[in-house]
């Protein structure tokens, strides 16, 4: 690793240190809240659909992992990436495509007006405190790309009621990986506040394999640095009153194979994220939530030349009313403006989309209901209307079944739509639409926890290419069954899961790319004193790399091994060694996965 990338890890890790000796560490413990599953807050408990909470406590854990990989050891997600870290990566919720995935940073959409997809490679882990994953289809509560599901990314901020903290991450690991993390944040005299820095370095591994198809192959490092800049800023001004600012900036240097002729190629991506909101309880049953968000990102390739950019300015009003203690109405208005650009020219530069919608959610004893409905009007499209109709039965305590059905739908992206025809590029192009229902079985106690969740969404107008341009050709059907168990003891806990996925084209019949028809999941954490022990173990069944089925991908099963011990009351060490026993496998045809890595973290909070 070169020198002063090692200087800028220690100065990043510790410069915040000798604030945080005099922050106090006592914080209650809470239940855990999410947004996602209703666009406003509740108890997870209390959420109906099939949502997961991933916390800051499983993201410490998680070491040098990204983003993408720690979603990877979720139920109903499937991850491809070309190589590493800073390369493509798609993340598919329920076997649909990477593309009808929508992902938000703190309630924004990020996804991409001329790619679809999302940067992957720079979401840090470190500058996240929860990632909300609700799935099935949700436009009718956000609208476009909610196909398969939303993953909602909660950065790290200032909470009411809490004295200065402080907080260093500082960790090393194989291929000269060095990760870098420093925040502080707090809450005083009504304002709140959190700011945090990070950076991470590697020297990578060979992106591709011998079997690249397109002469790629080249056996040189390609590695990548990141640097992230995240923070908030909230004032309550009076009781219910608050006006609150985030903002998340990061970039990635991220090399690639490119052939022996470009040993040195690379990209960079940026994606920033702002929001300002003001949160008034108007009167004690009537709460409002103005928003105004802007995100962008930005690509530029160093070697071929291509670069583009998308910028989302977005302007929502929220209304939360109370009707009785056990019943609220939500009804809301959005705009969404798409300004892209891209050296090669387009068409058409900019895209509107108007939309309102309204949720309902209602318990009575033993049953809750939640409905949701929303239109939206988008420039050259005209209305798209989606619904969704949830119902939730407890029929003993801690057992419930629930069955719920709703529609999605997925615009094409403005690069579909309106770029050159050199690149497939249509204007008559229709949005992918959904038809998803479901049936669940949930169990909780202080002991057990047991999840059964069965789907089947049906896809139609699927957008792909004829050989040279995009058509509305395919139709397929996403259908599976997740299971997923835990067991907690005073000192242990384990868990197991499995799902199954069919997940195939209709016309063919065939396997739609990437997509195993079954993995499986456990796991075991063990407390011993201040030191934890854990064990994973993930395998994931062969899959197909192209539309024909031909070219097959093995599957795979990894251990992974973690470690964590408390050094003092301020400062602990967590290692965490992914892919024991060095597996060889792929998630994309001709491009490399990791081998066995080890990375250490020394963490202290103040």
């Amino acid at each position: 690793m070169p020198l002063h990338s090692l200087r800028h890890a220690l100065a990043a890790a510790f410069c915040l240190s000798p604030i945080s000796l005099f922050a106090q560490t006592s914080v209650p413990q809470l239940d855990t809240v999410v947004v996602t599953a209703s666009r406003s807050p509740q108890i997870l408990q209390e959420a109906m659909g099939d949502v997961t909470v991933i916390g800051r406590e499983a993201l410490q854990r998680a070491g040098a992992d990204s983003v993408a990989d720690i979603l990877a050891r979720q139920p109903g997600v499937q991850v491809n990436n070309n190589g590493g870290p800073q390369t493509a990566t798609g993340v598919m919720l329920r076997g649909a495509n990477a593309n009808q995935t929508l992902v938000l940073i703190n309630g924004m959409r990020i996804n991409s007006s001329i790619q679809g997809g999302v940067n992957w490679n720079t979401l840090d882990p470190a500058a996240i405190e929860r990632i909300e994953i609700l799935r099935g289809s949700a436009s009718s509560l956000y609208g476009s790309d909610a196909i398969g599901g939303v993953i909602n990314i909660i950065t790290r901020k200032g909470e009411a009621d809490r004295p200065l903290s402080a907080w260093a991450d500082l960790g090393f690991g194989t291929h000269s990986t060095v990760k870098a993390a420093t925040g502080f944040s707090g809450a005083s005299a009504g304002w709140d506040y959190a700011i945090s820095a990070s950076m991470a370095d590697s020297d990578g591994h060979s992106t591709t394999t011998r079997a690249d198809r397109f002469g790629n192959y080249d056996p040189d490092a390609d590695g990548y640095s990141r640097h992230t800049l995240n923070g908030s800023l909230g004032y309550r001004w009076a009781p219910g009153h608050h006006l609150g600012l985030d903002f998340y900036n990061s970039y990635i240097d991220g090399e690639y194979d490119n052939g022996p002729a470009f040993p040195t190629a690379h990209a960079i991506t940026r994606q920033q994220a702002y929001a300002l909101t003001s949160t008034n309880d108007i009167t004690e049953k009537w709460q409002s939530v103005l928003r105004v968000g802007l995100s962008k990102e930005a690509y530029d390739d160093r070697v071929w030349g291509t670069r583009y950019s998308s910028l989302l300015r977005s302007y929502s009003w929220q209304n939360n009313i109370k009707l009785t203690e056990d019943q609220t109405v939500s009804a809301y208005v959005e705009r969404l403006e798409e300004r892209p650009l891209h050296n090669e020219p387009m068409s058409v530069d900019r895209r509107d989309t108007n939309a309102v919608g309204g949720i309902y959610q209602g318990r009575f004893g033993r049953h809750a209901l939640q409905a949701s409905v929303r239109n939206d009007n988008i420039s050259g499209y005209g209305n798209r209307t989606t619904g969704s109709l949830g119902y939730d039965y407890d029929v003993a305590p801690g057992w419930t079944v629930g069955i719920a059905g709703n529609t999605g739908f997925r615009a094409p992206t403005m690069f579909d739509l309106y770029g050159p025809t050199l690149w497939g590029s249509n204007p008559d192009l229709v949005p992918e639409k959904s038809r998803n229902i479901e049936a669940s079985l949930r169990y909780s106690s202080a002991t057990y926890e047991l999840d059964v969740v069965a789907f089947r969404n049906k896809v139609e107008d699927l957008i792909a290419s004829d050989g040279g341009t995009l058509r509305n050709i395919n139709a397929a059907t996403l259908r599976g069954v997740s299971l997923t168990a835990k067991r907690k003891w005073d000192n242990t806990s384990v868990y197991a899961g499995t799902d199954f996925l069919h997940a195939n084209n209709d016309s063919t019949g065939l396997r739609l790319p990437h997509r195993a028809k079954q993995s499986y999941r456990m796991g075991a954490e063990h407390q011993i004193g201040d030191l934890s022990l854990g064990a994973e173990y993930r395998y994931t069944g062969h899959r197909y790399d192209d539309v024909a089925n031909e070219r097959r991908l093995g599957g795979y099963g990894l251990v992974d091994l973690t470690a964590a011990y408390a050094l003092t009351s301020h400062a602990s060490v967590q290692v965490r060694w992914n892919n024991v026993f060095d597996k060889d496998y792929t998630n994309v045809h001709g491009y490399q996965t990791p081998g066995s890595n080890v990375f250490v973290n020394l963490s202290l909070r103040m």
